[in-house]
C-alpha cells in the first residue's frame, strides 16, 4: 500500500493522463471509424484510377516505365496481375506484409469487378481495379504502406506525449508538495496538542479550502487552549477551595483532642468544624449541579407560572439576610406569566437577590424590576454595593471567580453562584449580562422567553 501522498497524487495525475488519452483516442477512432475509411478509400481510388488512365493511354511498356518512376510509389504498393496470375509488383514494401489477396479476389476483378477490403478502425485497405491494356484485362491490387512521413509523426507524438507526461509529473510533484505542505503542518501541530502543546503558530497564508481548513484549526487550537486553561483553574481552585476547609477541620480536630480545653473552646471548635463541613458539603452539591448543567442531561421542568410572585417569594424568604443589614427594596414588578422550570429560576433568583445582599452596604437599596417586550421578559436586579472592576466582569461567570480576592474573607462563598445561573439562564434560551462601576454597584440583567421550548 502506497503511504506517500506525493507519489499517490503523480500516479493519480498519471493513470488519469494515460487513461483519459486512451479512451480518447478509442472514442474518437470509433467515432470517426467511417470518415477515416472514407478518406483512405478516396485518396487510394484516386491514385488507382489514375494508373488505369495510363495504361488505357500509353503503351504497356511506356506505361510500366512511367508508373514504375512515379513518387507515389513511395506510399503506396501496387500489384498487378495477368490473366495467368503472373504477379507484376510496383514500389517496395520496407518492413511491411502486404495484404494476401486470394484468386477468388483475383478472378472478380478480371471480370470487370472492383474490388474492395473491409478494414478495422484505420488499417491498410486493399482496392482490386481492373486494369484495361493493349494485352488484354489485369487485376491491379492498390495497397497504401505507412510512409516515412507517417512513421515520424508517430514517432513524434509518442515522444510528445512521454515528455509531456514527464514534465507533468514533476509539474505535479512541485504543485503536491505545495499543496500538501500545509497539511504537513497541520498533521506536526496535531501531535503536539496531543502532547499538550498549545502554543503552535502555523503560518498557513493559503486560500480556498485549504485556508478554510487552517484558519478552523486554529481556531480549535485556541479553544482548546482556552479549555486547558480553565482545567487547570479548575483544579487549583478546586484545590484551594477544598485545601481551606479541611485545614481548619483538621486543625480544630486536633485542637480537640489536647487536654485542658473549655467547653467554650470546645463547642466553639465544634461549631467551626460543622461550618467548614457544610461549606464543603454545599461546594460538592454546587459542584454536582453545575456538572449536570454544563452536560445537559438535567432536563428542565416546564410549568406557566408568575414571575412577579415567584421574586416577591423569593425576597421574602430571605428576609433574615437584609433585615440584619438594614437593606430595603425598591420594586417594580409588572405581572407577567412564562413558562420556564420554577425550581431552576427560584434558584437564580436567589443567588442573584443573595449577592446583592451580600456586597451591599449597611442600609443600603436593592432595585428589582420586571419589563415584558413582545417575546421577553426583562428582570433587572440592582444595588449601590462595592460595584466590579470591568477587568473582572469578563469572568464573574466563570465557575470559583471571585471578582474581589481581597474580600474573599469577608464576603464568603464558593465563587459558583453565578456560575450556576448563567447556565440555567442559558438552558432557558435566555441571556445574563452585568453593569458595574467599583464603588457604584452592580445591574445583573436577565432575559428570558416568555416561553421556553422543551429539548
Amino acid at each position: 500500500m502506497i503511504r506517500s501522498l506525493y507519489i499517490r497524487v503523480v500516479l493519480t495525475f498519471l493513470v488519469s493522463v494515460i487513461g483519459g488519452t486512451v479512451i480518447a483516442f478509442f472514442v474518437a477512432t470509433w467515432i470517426f471509424k467511417d470518415q477515416l475509411n472514407e478518406n483512405l478509400q478516396i485518396t487510394l481510388r484516386d491514385f488507382g484510377q489514375d494508373i488505369t488512365r495510363i495504361y488505357e493511354t500509353l503503351p504497356i511498356r511506356e506505361a510500366d516505365s512511367f508508373v514504375s518512376g512515379m513518387k507515389q510509389l513511395n506510399s503506396y504498393y501496387v500489384r498487378i496481375y495477368d490473366g495467368k496470375g503472373q504477379l507484376q509488383s510496383l514500389g517496395v514494401l520496407k518492413e511491411h506484409d502486404p495484404i494476401s489477396v486470394t484468386a477468388e479476389q483475383i478472378k472478380e476483378v478480371l471480370a470487370g469487378k472492383v474490388f474492395q477490403g473491409k478494414t478495422n478502425g484505420i488499417n491498410p485497405i486493399l482496392l482490386g481495379l481492373p486494369l484495361k491494356t493493349e494485352m488484354g484485362t489485369k487485376a491491379m491490387f492498390l495497397e497504401q504502406r505507412p510512409s516515412s512521413s507517417s512513421s515520424f509523426l508517430i514517432k513524434w507524438i509518442i515522444n510528445f506525449l512521454t515528455y509531456s507526461l514527464v514534465a507533468g509529473s514533476l509539474l505535479i510533484l512541485v504543485a503536491a508538495m505545495f499543496l500538501i505542505s500545509p497539511i504537513k503542518k497541520l498533521t506536526k501541530a496535531t501531535r503536539r496538542i496531543a502532547a499538550g502543546d498549545f502554543s503552535i503558530k502555523l503560518n498557513i497564508k493559503q486560500k480556498g479550502e485549504l485556508g478554510t481548513l487552517a484558519r478552523s484549526f486554529e481556531e480549535m487550537m485556541y479553544d482548546l487552549q482556552q479549555l486547558e486553561q480553565m482545567r487547570r483553574e479548575f483544579v487549583s481552585n478546586v484545590s484551594h477551595e477544598v485545601q481551606s476547609p479541611l485545614t481548619s477541620i483538621s486543625g480544630y480536630a486536633l485542637a480537640l483532642k489536647q487536654a485542658g480545653i473549655t467547653e467554650n473552646d470546645r463547642s466553639r471548635y465544634l461549631d467551626i468544624i460543622i461550618a467548614e463541613a457544610d461549606r464543603m458539603s454545599k461546594m460538592s452539591d454546587n459542584l454536582l449541579k453545575l456538572s449536570l448543567l454544563e452536560s445537559q442531561s438535567q432536563q428542565l421542568q416546564l410549568t406557566t407560572f408568575s414571575l412577579d410572585e415567584q421574586i416577591r417569594r423569593v425576597i421574602v424568604a430571605i428576609q433574615p439576610q437584609w433585615l440584619a443589614r438594614n437593606i430595603r427594596f425598591e420594586l417594580d414588578l409588572k405581572a407577567v406569566r412564562l413558562m420556564a422550570d420554577y425550581d431552576q429560576l427560584n434558584q437564580v433568583w436567589t443567588n442573584l437577590i443573595g449577592n446583592s445582599i451580600k456586597f451591599s452596604m449597611d442600609g443600603g437599596v436593592i432595585d428589582v424590576s420586571i419589563r415584558q417586550e413582545v417575546n421577553h421578559v426583562i428582570v433587572q436586579i440592582s444595588d449601590n454595593g462595592i460595584g466590579i472592576s470591568p477587568e473582572d466582569q469578563k469572568r464573574i461567570f466563570e465557575r470559583f471567580f471571585k471578582a474581589d480576592r481581597s474580600h474573599s474573607r469577608k464576603y464568603s462563598g464558593s465563587g459558583m453562584g453565578l456560575a450556576i445561573v448563567k447556565q440555567i439562564v442559558s438552558l432557558h434560551q435566555g441571556d445574563i449580562r452585568v453593569e458595574s462601576e467599583p464603588g457604584r454597584g452592580t445591574t445583573l440583567i436577565v432575559t428570558l422567553p416568555i416561553t421556553t421550548k422543551a429539548d
